[in-house]
């Protein structure tokens, strides 16, 4: 398929550009490397520098190209951020979306895969949260990622667009950035790798539902040749606390820095885990790589990638 991977050159995306290469897909990725990086593109694949937010750039590229499937990666992502500008969350989130529908409207493309939240999604209710649930975000990022499915439902109905939604749970690995604040468990793995004490926001006590990106780009795989259209949850069904994910981050990389705290981020829920039930039953995908074993891979990432760069 000749498929173009919008945010390809950030942390999941690659991943994923990566799993459609090795798959022998045509694949194009687009990224304004404001996160992404140049070392993370794929050797195989075709790079175009533009942000989905310049109207021009982006449809003439899905014009031009006629790609058969949209992978639809790049976006704002930071939750307290939005909560301070919430209208530039919705520039980049809902009109960057809008830019690449009403181009892709004209060829038609054959499906559109979304990177969706499922941990900003659903709100402060009971675990695990299951897609029939009705969508309540607590922070514009969430809301913005509802927005771009309701978007995507639209195009389906108006014209017969297919897509599928993948409400991620907490995505973690190498290649993630550990800068601001999105990713604690790179956070804490660059910090203590550099013998530096990484801050955990609230008490700890706030659970999360970690699930590695290997397994996340082989939900963007299976997602290709599927029927369905809708939203599918991606994530374990299991819940690790922060102070949790500190302790085996600092077990990985044999260090004892006593934990520091500070105050909760705005817009964070208290707890979240995935019911992937949906997607088993459909896609046939479940998480293969247990949290422990995820942990130690990306702390030695961290601790090698600290050691190349000096």
């Amino acid at each position: 398929m000749k498929i173009l991977i919008t945010g390809g050159a950030g942390f999941i995306a690659s991943h994923v550009a990566d799993a459609y290469v090795q798959a022998g897909h045509q694949v194009t990725i687009a990224d304004n490397l404001s996160t992404g990086k140049l070392e993370y593109i794929n050797p195989a694949a075709t790079f175009v520098k533009l942000d989905i937010t310049d109207q021009v750039a982006i449809q003439e590229l899905i014009l031009r190209e006629r790609f058969e499937v949209i992978n639809h990666h790049a976006a704002h992502i930071l939750v307290g951020h939005s909560v301070v500008d919430p209208q530039f969350d919705a520039q980049t989130n809902i009109m960057g979306l809008l830019n690449i529908m009403e181009a892709a409207k004209q060829i038609p493309i054959k499906k559109i895969i979304l990177a969706a939240t499922g941990g900003a999604m659903y709100g402060n209710r009971a675990t695990p949260f299951v897609e029939t649930m009705p969508a309540l975000p607590e922070s514009p990022y969430g809301v913005s990622k509802r927005a771009d499915e309701l978007y995507l439902n639209y195009y389906f109905k108006q014209y017969q667009i297919p897509y599928v939604s993948l409400r991620y749970s907490n995505v973690y690995g190498p290649r993630q950035n550990p800068h601001g604040e999105s990713g604690v468990i790179a956070i804490f793995s660059e910090a203590l790798a550099k013998g530096q004490q990484p801050i955990i926001h609230g008490d700890g006590t706030n659970t999360r539902d970690y699930v590695y990106v290997s397994d996340v780009a082989a939900a963007n795989l299976l997602a290709l040749t599927t029927q369905f259209v809708g939203e599918l949850n991606i994530g374990t069904q299991t819940e690790i606390s922060t102070n949790e994910v500190y302790d085996l981050v600092a077990q990985a990389l044999r260090v004892n820095f006593p934990k520091q705290y500070d105050a909760p981020r705005p817009g964070d829920v208290m707890a979240s885990s995935l019911d992937f039930t949906k997607a088993k039953e459909i896609l046939g995908w479940q998480p293969q790589i247990d949290f422990a074993t995820g942990v130690k891979q990306v702390a030695e990432w961290y601790q090698t990638f600290n050691v190349v760069q000096g």
